[in-house]
Order: C-alpha cells, then structure tokens, then sequence
C-alpha cells in the first residue's frame, strides 16, 4: 500500500473512532449502533466493518486507545527533584482532566463500566494504574514523606479503586465538569493520612503551579 492509501486508510480509522468514543460517552454501547457511528464519522458501515470488523471491535479500540494506556500518563513525571506524592497527586489531575474533557478517555471509562454488555473481553487497566501507584508510595516511602504505617501495595489499591469511584460518581451526580473539583476535597482529605509531616494545601498549590508551567489546563482543580 502506498504512502497516499496508508494515510487515508489512517485517517478512516481515526475518524471512525473518534465518532465512536463522542456516541459512545454520550448514548451507552448498547444506544449506538453502527449506522450511528457511519452518519456521525461521515463513512460508510462497510468502513466501519473493514477497519474494525464489529462495533465490539471499535469498543475494543476505543477502550485501549485511551482508557487502558492511562498508566503510561506517569512516565511524564520522571524528574527525581519533584517530591513522589506531588506527582502522585499531579497524575491524578492529569486523568481527572481527561475523564472530563477527552471523549476518547470518557467513551473508554463508560465502555469499560459496561463491560458485561458487551461481546468482546476489555483491558483492565487497574492492575497497571496500582503498579504505577505503588511505586511511586514506594517512593515517597523511602525519601521518608510516608507516615510509618502506610504499606504502598495496599494503600495503591485503595487510591486507586477510590479515585475512580470518586470520578465516576461525580460525573453521575454532578456532571464531568465537578470532577477537578471534587478530586481536590479527596486529595485534602486524603494527603492528610499518607504524609508524614501534612502540608495538604501546599502541595495542591505547587502541582498547580507545576501545571500551569507546563501548559496543562487544571483550572480551579489545585486552587484554594
């Protein structure tokens, strides 16, 4: 296939996909069909089921595409001079982020709560975001900013499954929208038991200030 057909076969794909994850957030699996997803995208269904095969397969796609890969989120925070629970926290802003404003990260986090509608077997990226979690506690553990009693396997657990329970109950209650909010009230909340000397609002206000240096729009999400 030459370099012209790749191209357009790549931005096929892609547009099937992003009209799939903006149906899928929006109406649920089972309320979109793929006649839904050709009208949106502006294909033809023939497209869909020569690029994906079956609206399971686009499911598939969609969920891998954002939702599963969120630990890689962490390989941004690699700089030993950032203190392990502020980048713990800063990843957490970062997905909230996307929960909120990424149709493909949004589409992904319904898709996979839906999971048993549909035919075909999702990642789970839980085991992942509790591997990234764990070490960086682990780290945060051995610089000496843990309270002696947290172990970071187990408390990675608990992060982890609260903080999606935390963005998925505040879309349904409040709309995506309060997420950053809320996630700032749990990170108040929280901080105060991990750290061992507890500097709650100073550390939302550094990863803040780290945010806005870099470009990422967090808002009123580490404000006061």
């Amino acid at each position: 296939m030459d370099s012209t057909l790749q191209e357009r076969a790549r931005a096929t794909r892609r547009s099937l996909l992003e009209a799939a994850a903006l149906l899928f957030a929006e109406q649920g699996y089972a309320g979109t069909s793929v006649n839904d997803i050709s009208a949106r995208s502006g294909r033809t269904s023939g497209a869909v089921y020569f690029h994906y095969a079956s609206k399971e397969g686009l499911a598939l796609a969609v969920v891998q595409h954002r939702f599963a890969t969120w630990p890689g989120l962490a390989a941004r925070y690699t700089d030993r001079a950032e203190p392990p629970l502020e980048k713990l926290v800063a990843l957490s802003f970062d997905i909230a982020h996307a929960l909120a404003e990424d149709p493909l990260a949004r589409a992904g986090a319904r898709l996979w709560a839906e999971r048993d509608t549909i035919d075909a077997p999702l990642p789970d990226p839980f085991a992942l975001w509790t591997t990234a979690t764990t070490r960086l506690l682990a780290q945060a553990r051995t610089a000496g900013h843990l309270t002696p009693h947290i172990r970071p396997a187990p408390t990675a657990r608990s992060l982890v499954r609260a903080f999606f329970g935390l963005c998925t109950l505040t879309e349904a209650l409040e709309g995506p929208t309060a997420v950053t909010a809320r996630l700032t009230d749990w990170w108040l909340l929280t901080l105060g038991s991990l750290q061992q000397r507890p500097d709650l609002a100073g550390v939302l206000r550094r990863v803040r200030a780290r945010g806005e240096r870099a470009g990422l729009r967090m808002g009123a999400a580490c404000g006061e």
